[in-house]
């Protein structure tokens, strides 16, 4: 990327230098320029307006104080070479190439920071306590069951105000299920873990004294105060079984699976809470994926071993929450029964904003379902009506991790989906309906090269505007990828900053699941990587010249205990942001449930509004920045 940009001033001065202006030359068109002259200082607005047309051309020009900018006939370029020569470009506009190079230019420059931040994130695993090696449970990868890894959720199970982390693992199981078995089994078998925060970035494996190994081939996991008793129960997916644990709030989980009417069969796999009848008990929703036969393989093994498409489909499980410790499965009765796909990521959300939540499934090499609440306990499958049932050409993909965000800040949800190819970032019409604007936001070509799987949209250096952050890794191989970080220009739009990220994005992994939370409680949102048959990693955000921020952590008092499904509008320096507390989001994982707010210079929250799942609008105004915010709903 550095050969194709030159960052040059105009009238012989340094790039640094501000007095004369701002300029910028593509190498692959060495005569074309983007320039911000005849301005002492270029204005933040003047920078931004001037990317926003180089990476998706001329829709409004951008401008220099109340002086258009020139625009060449054929290419993205302004000004003109020294001396008046006629300038010579090796692209004609709107050409790939040129689009290529608008990308190039705007990752470079907004990499920077045009607010003054740099986001970047640095591996703290080594000196955090978290030893975590996942495994697929056998000498070499050979099947699907194996390829599809695993998750985490970040929940603070002790009620100390410092979010602790869950991590899934395979483990070996019956040879007979395996391809390539291992010759000798591990004397102590991979298991999950819980690892308990101590602050200070560092971190206690709990997980025997806990309760909470799980002996099952573990998938994902997600967390909710079920019972609404104050303390964080723990779901966790799998091969063969699914497990509820139920926090005892000393420290100790016990399985009540069977006890609370929890009955999956088969490969469950990622998950989600809801309260979709909004009874203030939280409900939960169950993906599964395939009908795995291990004795199926392929006649040729090195033709891979076989895909998802090679195994019967299957349903998904929603189960009602009785209110009482146990639940009744409703699959039939609300209409998710009826769908056979081939799960990978699930959410919920209300992205319609008729109060009640909705289901999103991402399904492997299978259309994709958008389940639409009617709010009398049943579901409508809407997605191809919605736009979000396939792929940019038509096609059903291998979908992996789904994320409702208000990404351009238009206050509707908008959905992003990482995937095998091109990812997709879909606007909210606000209609029932989303377009795909995956190609104008910069990021569809830039994915189309990796495998996408754990991915989080949070506004990382606090600017006030949401970045999103995926990683990759081989799809039936141990491939190693490195991974990808967008920096949010505004309206919907992304530059790659990934190289100027930190080492820990020069380090190429097998990734899978991934789960974010701020772990320190700096303002800053980390996360957590879950690496196929490797050791996991723990990003810690290290973003310099960051924003204000705000993090709301809310009580259901009337509505759920952990109050899933409140809609949060903050307004700081004039500007509005709203953000949906979800439980089960991106690949085979669950973000920390404190809902985070990047606030840019502004100097308070002046007013923060709570739309709670009970149907209660509570206000509170004129808030300090920098700090986690208790809000509780009104009795």
């Amino acid at each position: 990327m550095k050969k194709a940009i030159q960052f040059e001033a105009p009238q012989g001065l340094k790039p640094s230098d501000s007095r004369p202006g701002f300029a910028i030359r593509l190498k692959s068109c060495p005569d074309s320029w983007l320039s911000l002259t005849d301005r002492k200082t270029p204005t933040q607005a003047a920078k931004r307006r001037l990317l926003e047309w180089a990476v998706l051309g001329p829709t409004l020009p951008p401008t220099n104080g109340d002086k258009p900018l020139q625009r060449t006939q054929n290419r993205r370029s302004f000004g003109t070479p020294a001396g008046g020569a006629q300038p010579r470009c090796r692209h004609r506009y709107p050409s790939r190439t040129a689009a290529l190079c608008s990308l190039f230019l705007a990752t470079a420059v907004m990499a920077q920071g045009l607010s003054g931040s740099t986001i970047k994130f640095e591996d703290a695993t080594a000196g955090s306590g978290i030893q975590f090696t996942h495994s697929f449970g056998s000498a070499k990868l050979g099947s699907l069951l194996e390829g599809t890894g695993g998750g985490c959720v970040w929940f603070d199970y002790n009620n100390d105000g410092k979010p602790d982390l869950y991590v899934t693992s395979g483990r070996p199981l019956d040879d007979s299920m395996h391809p390539y078995p291992l010759k000798q089994k591990p004397e102590v078998p991979p298991h999950n873990h819980l690892f308990r925060n101590e602050g200070n970035g560092k971190f206690t494996d709990v997980t025997e004294p806990a309760g909470v190994a799980a002996n099952i081939y573990g998938m994902a996991a997600i967390a909710a105060d079920y019972d609404n008793d104050g303390h964080e129960d723990l779901f966790v997916t799998g091969y063969g079984k699914a497990i509820l644990y139920h926090n005892n709030g000393d420290g100790t989980f016990s399985d009540v699976t069977v006890k609370a009417g929890i009955d999956v069969e088969g490969w469950s796999i990622s998950s989600a809470w809801l309260d979709y009848d909004k009874d203030g008990c939280v409900d939960l929703f169950v993906g599964r994926y395939v009908k795995f036969d291990p004795k199926y393989r392929a006649f040729y093994a090195a033709d891979n071993y076989p895909g998802p498409l090679d195994y019967e489909g299957t349903t998904n499980k929603l189960y009602h929450n009785n209110c009482d410790g146990t639940f009744t499965d409703v699959s039939e009765k609300s209409g998710i029964a009826a769908f056979v796909g081939r799960t990978m990521g699930v959410t919920a959300a209300d992205f319609d904003g008729d109060g009640y939540p909705d289901i999103y499934v991402a399904n492997d090499r299978t259309e994709n379902f958008l389940f639409h609440n009617r709010k009398d306990q049943t579901f409508e499958e809407i997605a191809v009506d919605a736009g979000v049932a396939y792929g940019q050409n038509g096609e059903s993909t291998s979908a992996m991790g789904p994320v409702f965000a208000d990404i351009d800040g238009d206050g509707l949800l908008d959905l992003w989906v990482t995937d095998a190819k091109y990812n997709r970032l879909m606007k909210n019409l606000g209609n029932k309906t989303f377009e795909d604007v995956g190609p104008a936001s910069g990021i569809s070509p830039i994915t189309a090269q990796y495998v996408s799987w754990g991915t989080g949209i949070y506004d990382f250096d606090n600017d006030g505007i949401l970045d999103i952050l995926t990683f990759h890794g081989g799809l039936i191989h141990l491939v190693p990828e490195e991974h990808s970080l967008y920096r949010g220009l505004g309206n919907g739009r992304f530059a790659d900053v990934s190289r100027q990220a930190g080492p820990a994005f020069d380090v190429k992994t097998v990734a899978r699941g991934a789960c974010f939370g701020d772990y320190d409680n700096d303002g800053k949102v980390d996360a957590f990587l879950v690496n196929l048959g490797a050791q996991g990693q723990l990003f810690h955000n290290v973003s310099t010249g960051t924003g204000h921020w705000i993090a709301v952590q809310l009580k259901g008092t009337k509505s759920n205990r952990d109050s899933i499904g409140a809609r949060v509008e903050v307004t700081a320096g004039g500007k509005k942001q709203i953000a949906e507390r979800i439980a089960g989001s991106g690949y085979l994982s669950q973000d920390d449930g404190r809902v985070h707010f990047g606030l840019g210079t502004a100097t308070k929250v002046e007013k923060l509004t709570v739309k709670w799942p009970s149907g209660r609008e509570q206000v509170v105004e004129n808030i300090a920045l920098d700090r986690v915010v208790v809000v509780e709903e009104t009795k």
